[in-house]
């Protein structure tokens, strides 16, 4: 069973609405004690960096999260914000994260339109099991004023440009994170987001991804 995250800052509804039309088992999860059977976590996300961790922090999931993601190696998926937060840092308030991979998040500069919000193209840096079906570049959707800036690029699996090249998605093991809503991307997210529940042991009942739900 997929855990979707929910707290005041995200969009989990959303994302536990996409799941269900792709007939994969999924819940919204608000305490630890609920957190630690699933085989898949999802962290969706709107809002600030800052007001996530205070969330996160104050339905004391922290810990069972890095139990879960970092010790159990259960696979984990952060989406928007939930990617955000790996970093050590986000500018955005001056807020420390989770510190899971090393980087910063940054805001875009005065060059370009923020928010970015709407469609951008993906460029896949290396194929990964969670991009099955995907073609090397695709288009999805965005809405975001910050960017990741990870220290090894070893973890970037994806670019997109917007005013400058930025990571789009990573993956590091069983941890993968995109910038773009997975959720309102139409027939390619749902394509990820049946990927990522195929990793963590989900068994789709629908033979086909939904053409569109949005």
């Amino acid at each position: 069973m997929i855990g979707v995250i929910d707290y005041k800052a995200g969009n989990a509804p959303s994302v536990l609405n996409a799941l269900r039309a792709l007939k994969i088992e999924a819940e919204l999860i608000s305490t630890p004690e609920a957190l630690r059977p699933v085989t898949g976590i999802i962290l969706p996300g709107v809002g600030s960096a800052r007001a996530t961790m205070d969330s996160l922090r104050e339905l004391r999931l922290i810990p069972t999260l890095e139990e879960k993601v970092l010790g159990e190696k259960t696979p984990f998926l952060g989406i928007c914000i939930g990617m955000q937060i790996l970093m050590e840092y986000s500018a955005e308030g001056d807020t420390p994260c989770l510190g899971w991979l090393k980087g910063r998040v940054e805001r875009f500069d005065g060059a370009v339109r923020i928010p970015q919000m709407g469609w951008n193209e993906v460029t896949f840096r290396r194929r990964d099991p969670i991009l099955a079906g995907l073609p090397e570049k695709e288009f999805f959707y965005f809405v975001n004023s910050y960017y990741v800036r990870p220290e090894a690029e070893e973890v970037v699996l994806a670019t997109t440009h917007y005013g400058r090249e930025f990571c789009s998605m990573l993956a590091w093991g069983s941890l993968y994170a995109t910038q773009f809503h997975a959720e309102k991307s139409g027939v390619a997210g749902l394509k990820l987001l049946k990927n990522f529940a195929l990793l963590a042991g989900g068994e789709p009942d629908a033979d086909e991804t939904p053409h569109c739900l949005f």
